[in-house]
Order: C-alpha cells, then sequence, then structure tokens
C-alpha cells in the first residue's frame, strides 16, 4: 500500500486532467457537495453527503464513510451496488483505511490481487476490484474517505485530487459541527445559569433571611393562591410573647435564636404542604390547607410542640407564643387581608389576657 503524488502526505501533485470533459463535470459535483457541506448542523448529513458525493464524482461502484474508533475503524455509512461492511469495527492495522489514518497519507491500489501488502481474502467475496482512500484531516486523521470499482486499474490521479478535496471539506465540515455544539452547549450551559440566578433571586426575594421561611411577601403569595383555590384553610397568626423583654436583658442575639426556635417550631407542627411564614419582627403566620381539623386542634398542635421544645431545649430563656386562628371556608370571598386582620385581633386578645394574668400575680 503506498501513498501517490507529492511530498505532502494526503496532496498528489498537479497534472492535467486525463479526461477534461469528465473532471469538470465531476468537480460541479464537488462544488455542489462543498455548499451542502458548509450548511451541514449534523454527523450524520456529513456522511451521506460525502458517500454520495465520492461515488459520483469518481463513477465508482461504492463509497464507504469510516471513522476512527480507538484503535478500530468503524464503518458508518456506505453507498454501493451491493451491501459491504456498514456499521462494521476492525482494527485500524486490518484495512486499508486504517493504514491511511496512520500514515496520513492517501492511497490507490488499482489492482487488489497483485498487491503482496493488502490481505485480499477481505475482498475476494466482494465486487471490489481496484480502490483509492484518503484520509478526513491529514493531522490527526478522524476517519477517511474509501472508493472502490469493480474493475482493476480503475483510479486515476483526477479520482484521488477529487476525493482529496472532498474529504477537505468534510473534515472542515466536521469540525464547524463540533464548534457549532460546543457554542450551543455554552449558550445552554450560560441560559440554564441564568435561569437559575433569576430563580435564586425569586427565591431570596421571598424568603426570610434569618429564619429560612418565607418573608412576608412570599407567604401573601402562597396564602392568595390557596385562597383563589376555593378549598378552605386556617390561617394562624402567631407572636412571639415578651421577646423585647428578652432583646434588653440578653441582647439581640438571643432575641435572634429565640425566633429562629419559634420558625422551627412552627415548621415541625404542621404539614410540609402547609405555609409557614415570618410576616416581620416577632409575628409569624401558619396557614394549615384542606382538610381542616378544628382550630383547637391546630392550636393544641403548636402549643404541644413548643412543650416539647422547651422541655429539650438549653436556651436562656423559655419560649412562649400568643396565638389567633381563623377559618375560611370553602367557596368563602373573604380576602387575605381580613382573615389576616382577624387572626391578629384574635391573637392580641390573647396576649392581653395573658398579660392581665401576670399583673394579678
Amino acid at each position: 500500500m503506498q501513498g501517490q503524488g507529492s511530498d505532502i502526505p494526503g496532496t498528489i501533485a498537479y497534472t492535467l486532467p486525463r479526461d477534461p470533459e469528465r473532471y469538470f463535470r465531476a468537480v460541479e459535483i464537488l462544488l455542489s457537495a462543498v455548499q451542502a457541506l458548509s450548511f451541514t448542523r449534523e454527523p450524520g448529513q456529513v456522511q451521506r453527503i460525502v458517500k454520495t458525493a465520492a461515488r459520483q464524482l469518481t463513477r465508482s461502484e461504492g463509497a464507504s464513510f469510516v471513522l476512527r474508533d480507538g484503535a478500530a475503524c468503524h464503518f458508518v455509512d456506505e453507498d454501493a451496488i451491493a451491501p459491504l461492511w456498514k456499521g462494521l469495527r476492525v482494527p485500524q492495522e486490518s484495512r486499508i483505511e486504517g493504514w491511511a489514518m496512520l500514515n496520513r497519507q492517501s492511497v490507490q491500489i488499482r489492482d487488489l490481487t497483485a498487491d503482496p501488502r493488502l490481505d485480499a481474502s477481505v475482498y475476494q467475496p466482494t465486487f471490489i476490484r481496484s480502490l483509492a482512500v484518503v484520509p478526513i484531516r491529514t493531522h490527526e486523521p478522524i476517519g477517511a474517505i474509501g472508493v472502490y470499482w469493480a474493475e482493476a486499474n480503475a483510479p486515476t490521479d483526477d479520482d484521488l485530487r477529487l476525493l482529496i478535496k472532498l474529504a477537505d471539506a468534510a473534515s472542515l465540515a466536521i469540525e464547524n459541527i463540533r464548534i457549532h455544539g460546543e457554542l450551543e452547549e455554552r449558550v445552554r450551559l450560560r441560559a440554564a445559569e441564568l435561569v437559575k440566578a433569576k430563580a435564586d433571586i425569586e427565591e431570596l426575594s421571598i424568603t426570610d433571611e434569618l429564619t429560612g421561611l418565607l418573608n412576608r411577601r412570599g407567604f401573601r403569595r402562597a396564602a392568595e393562591t390557596i385562597l383563589a383555590s376555593g378549598s378552605g384553610c386556617q390561617i394562624a397568626f402567631i407572636d412571639v410573647d415578651g421577646l423585647k423583654k428578652v432583646n434588653d436583658k440578653f441582647g439581640h442575639t438571643v432575641g435572634d435564636s429565640l425566633i429562629a426556635d419559634c420558625a422551627s417550631v412552627l415548621r415541625d407542627s404542621v404539614r410540609q404542604s402547609d405555609v409557614v411564614g415570618r410576616m416581620g419582627g416577632d409575628e409569624f403566620c401558619v396557614l394549615v390547607q384542606a382538610p381542616l381539623a378544628p382550630a383547637e386542634t391546630l392550636r393544641n398542635s403548636l402549643r404541644t410542640r413548643l412543650d416539647y421544645f422547651n422541655r429539650l431545649s438549653p436556651a436562656q430563656c423559655t419560649l412562649s407564643i400568643s396565638i389567633g386562628i381563623v377559618q375560611a371556608k370553602p367557596g368563602s370571598n373573604e380576602s387575605l387581608d381580613d382573615l389576616l386582620s382577624h387572626a391578629d385581633a384574635l391573637m392580641s386578645m390573647e396576649k392581653h389576657s395573658k398579660s392581665m394574668s401576670e399583673s394579678r400575680h
């Protein structure tokens, strides 16, 4: 197996075409293929264009498109008068296409039976009697184009010259697809980053920094969505008792810890589907979705969890809360502001009652 032509691998010295009319018709086919390849964005399209053009411009009986797959030749596509090797993977050293890639040279074999370096048994069951192979990309070839004839002495220097130009165009098309794919992937990743950044900003805009609960804006958005469904709900307005005294006596760091503890108790007292938010300062709201239990059930659940927390907590002060609970019946037209106002009033009444009780003692 020998490369034919100039000292530059993959090229042949220029000579006048043996059959100018046939050559220029082949050049028209080549130009058409190059134009099609320039617009191609799919590897499969490159393979189809190249195999078809290779056979047409050389007037051969078969053409194959081979890709380098590690140490193997992968015959990914073919256009032939009879099935040859489409889909086959074989060691590069066992085929002329592999030799062309390993040696980065174009090859003409005008008579398979007369070349002792070729394993003629591979071709004996086929129609092939002569062939030409050119590597795709002479520097570190990524594939090869093989063209086959049913008669000996068929390939000419003109055929090889045209195939080299086709291989160059295929190499550019494959590289363009790679670059285009990388750019698309970068755009996709950037778009995903922007979507995530937007989601993160949105999450931050509705999240209370101290407790991790929904803030007032986030709670209102979630609550209004549930109210709009008309399925009914309970809303508890909750205030941490004695926060000012804690801040004055122990400092705001301890006060902040008390608020965070209250948030943890509230979150653990209700279902995951329920909504818990910090409305600001020492005020919280809990919205319990249907199915609903009596208001006293929610109150008892909050009190039980609070008592459990206080028994286990090593905190400097006991956590205490005042609660006001209202219920929006299914189909109710009450606004969120009305429900919050009513629950707030009930919470204030409980807080005032506690204050009066403490003053009497």
